[in-house]
């Protein structure tokens, strides 16, 4: 008999496939929101790490600016590491859910505000300062949440990139995000042979609907992207919102 747990396990990830395919982003926050649920976030930080890793390496490599991308980032990127291993510890601790809310509450306030088209501009000559800053905040609300979009998401549109340009900058982000956050739950003892079912059909799913979301965006313009890009996050962040706020169930 199917066992149901790995039947939503690959359901779960299904989905935050065909929405990362869609839109650059949103695996972690919709995985790691529905799977706390249903076990701990160490554990299911764990059963991410390898789906959130291909398809980020896959979003990374999938276009041609990946050398300049990562010439203009790489101080965010070692700030990211750093910042994430200082949270070693934040996402077992017994505030981690309300983390996970405050998270959902910047989502929207930030989607909300690009979806009336107000434009933030960071001007080339900041990028030496802001992004180690950005760099370290991300990394450490990674630690505590498992889920690395802000404020990297916002900081990396406010930069000038193009929407291809963008994409591979997220990807860039979160494979980087991806390896620091694996070696925190390695550390906290999350990493356990027993998920290696679960983990494979997790990849398998994750990838298909990876693939069927990037086939979509390949038709949009770059208005419609826009567009989508925000209600994406308007709709991730009310969702982190609702599963982190004091109702939630402890995790």
């Amino acid at each position: 008999m199917p066992d149901p747990t790995l039947i939503f396990i690959a359901a779960v990830f299904a989905l935050a496939g065909l929405v990362k395919g869609l839109i650059g982003l949103g695996l972690p926050t919709i995985a790691m929101g529905l799977l706390a649920g249903v076990m701990p976030p160490v554990q299911a930080a764990a059963i991410l790490t390898l789906p959130s890793l291909v398809t980020n390496l896959w979003q990374m490599l999938a276009g041609p600016a990946l050398a300049v991308v990562a010439h203009r980032l790489w101080s965010m990127m070692l700030a990211v590491c750093l910042g994430t291993w200082a949270g070693i510890g934040l996402m077992t601790g017994a505030t981690a859910r309300f983390g996970t809310a405050l998270l959902g509450v910047a989502l929207v306030l930030y989607a909300a505000s690009g979806l009336v088209a107000l434009r933030f501009t960071v001007p080339r000559k900041w990028e030496p300062i802001l992004s180690p800053v950005v760099g370290a905040i991300t990394g450490l609300i990674t630690a505590a949440t498992g889920v690395f979009v802000i404020p990297a998401v916002p900081y990396l549109q406010a930069i000038g990139f193009e929407k291809d340009e963008l994409v591979q900058a997220l990807g860039l982000s979160f494979t980087v995000s991806t390896v620091a956050l694996a070696v925190n739950v390695a550390i906290e003892g999350g990493l356990e042979l027993s998920l290696g079912r679960a983990i494979v059909s997790a990849l398998a799913l994750a990838c298909a609907g990876m693939w069927i979301g990037q086939a979509i965006r390949r038709r949009m313009s770059p208005v419609a992207f826009r567009k989508w890009f925000f209600a994406g996050l308007l709709l991730l962040g009310l969702y982190l919102a609702a599963v982190g706020g004091p109702t939630a169930p402890p995790q």
